[in-house]
Order: structure tokens, then C-alpha cells, then sequence
């Protein structure tokens, strides 16, 4: 089994089309996709009609669900450009993604944990401005029940792979289209990333269990970053165009 691994895109049609081009080149044909896809303040119909048209293994992210929980008075401001553009079909789509699934028996897909889209598996947000790595006992209790031996979770936006000591195995692609990871308003400080690039995984299984390559790659992340500004968010503006998110 070989396939790749895409999360948070963010409305990021541009990194999305560079990562779809890049698993091409790596001649990837599996795909899944953990969720976030829509929400920002970049492309979400565009990226939308995208997604929908590809027909990939997808879960929900926190995001996504609150996008269709949303009403127009109580939506988040980050949410609120996917609330306004998308079509009653792009909805329809949403409320379809399950909050995880099993791809081919072996591979369980979170966006955050298995119990929680909100959770961060692999890393907590410390003091509300940093992410930093859970200790051992806090990373495998998230684990139990779960048989495969290869979890794949999203949210914190940051590329990682962590082994249990049981064996199973835990990966985090990092984020498509979003760079670094942000606080929820009010708070809006995050951890900083450092890199501008579209980023996702290759993960292969092997005789000696799963070889992971995570994968940055450059596309058009000016424009982005352009339109991030002029729909009022200047913090992913930032964040899109040199990788280190501002206070």
C-alpha cells in the first residue's frame, strides 16, 4: 500500500493544486484527505468544487463541522467567507464527511483524535501561544481501542511521526494551505512554522512498517497570501507569505 496523506488546506486552491500535482509526479494514486478543507480567507468555492470533484477519502475537521452548524449570526469570522460563497451542494457535501473512517481496513483517519476534532493528538497549545509535544502517556491514551497500526490525525498543522512503544504508528502530513497553527479568537498568537510551503505525506507500508515522507512543496503562496490580506486577515497573510505568523 502506498498513498498520500493531505489535511487543513484551508481554502488554499493553489497549494491544493501544487500538492495534487506533486502526487502526481510521485505517481501516487491513493489519496485521503483529514479534513479542514474549506474554511478561510482564501478560495473555499473554488476549492470546494475541487475536492467534490475528486471524490477522495475524506473526513471532517473541526471546521467543516462548524460550517455546517453555523447559522449567519453566529458563524466565526474565520469561517465566514466558506459560510458566504459556498453552494447548497458544497453543504451537502460537508454534512456527508464522517469524523473518521478507516481507509482499506489498516489506516484509521482523525482530523484531531478519534474521540475529538478539537484535540490535538500529537501536540497540545501551551499557555494559548505554543504548540508544544505531549508527553508519552498523554500521546497513547489517545490510542486506546484503536487496533490499526497506523493513525493518521491533523489540526495542529505540523508534519510529525510518532511510534508507540507498541509498534503503531501516528503521522500528522502538516497543512496544505495554512502554515503554522492559530489560536482561536480572541487569543489569535500561535506557534510559528518557518516555512511558506505547501506541505503533505507520502506513506508507504513496508515489511518493517510504515516509511513516511513528509513532502514541502513551493507553489504560488504570493497570491495567496495577497488574497488572505484583502479579505482582512492579516495574520495568515503573513503566515502564507514567509512562513512566520506576526503578532
Amino acid at each position: 500500500m502506498r498513498f498520500a496523506v493531505i489535511s487543513d488546506i484551508h481554502g488554499n486552491r493553489l497549494a491544493l493544486e501544487a500538492v495534487l500535482r506533486d502526487i502526481d509526479r510521485n505517481s501516487v494514486t491513493d489519496i485521503v484527505n483529514l479534513g479542514d478543507s474549506l474554511s478561510g480567507p482564501l478560495d473555499p468555492r473554488g476549492t470546494a468544487d475541487l475536492l467534490v470533484s475528486l471524490g477522495l477519502p475524506t473526513i471532517a475537521g473541526n471546521h467543516d463541522r462548524a460550517l455546517v452548524q453555523a447559522t449567519a449570526d453566529t458563524v466565526p469570522r474565520f469561517d465566514r467567507l466558506a459560510f458566504e460563497t459556498l453552494s447548497p451542494e458544497h453543504f451537502d457535501w460537508l454534512r456527508r464527511l464522517p469524523p473518521t473512517r478507516l481507509f482499506k481496513d489498516k489506516v484509521l483517519l482523525t482530523h484531531g483524535t478519534p474521540k475529538s476534532d478539537v484535540d490535538g493528538w500529537i501536540e497540545t497549545l501551551a499557555d494559548q501561544v505554543h504548540l508544544t509535544l505531549r508527553d508519552y502517556d498523554g500521546i497513547a491514551a489517545r490510542a486506546d481501542g484503536v487496533t490499526q497500526s497506523l493513525m493518521l490525525c491533523g489540526h495542529t498543522h505540523e508534519p510529525r511521526s510518532i511510534c508507540l512503544r507498541d509498534g503503531r504508528q501516528i503521522v500528522n502530513p502538516g497543512s496544505v494551505g495554512a502554515p503554522g497553527y492559530v489560536a482561536a479568537a480572541p487569543v489569535r498568537r500561535a506557534w510559528q512554522v518557518g516555512s511558506p510551503h505547501a506541505r503533505y505525506a507520502i506513506i508507504a507500508e513496508t515489511d518493517f512498517g510504515w516509511d513516511v515522507t513528509f513532502r514541502n512543496i513551493p507553489y504560488d503562496n504570493a497570491a495567496m497570501a495577497r488574497l488572505a490580506a484583502d479579505n482582512g486577515d492579516t495574520i495568515l497573510a503573513g503566515a502564507i507569505a514567509h512562513g512566520w505568523i506576526d503578532d
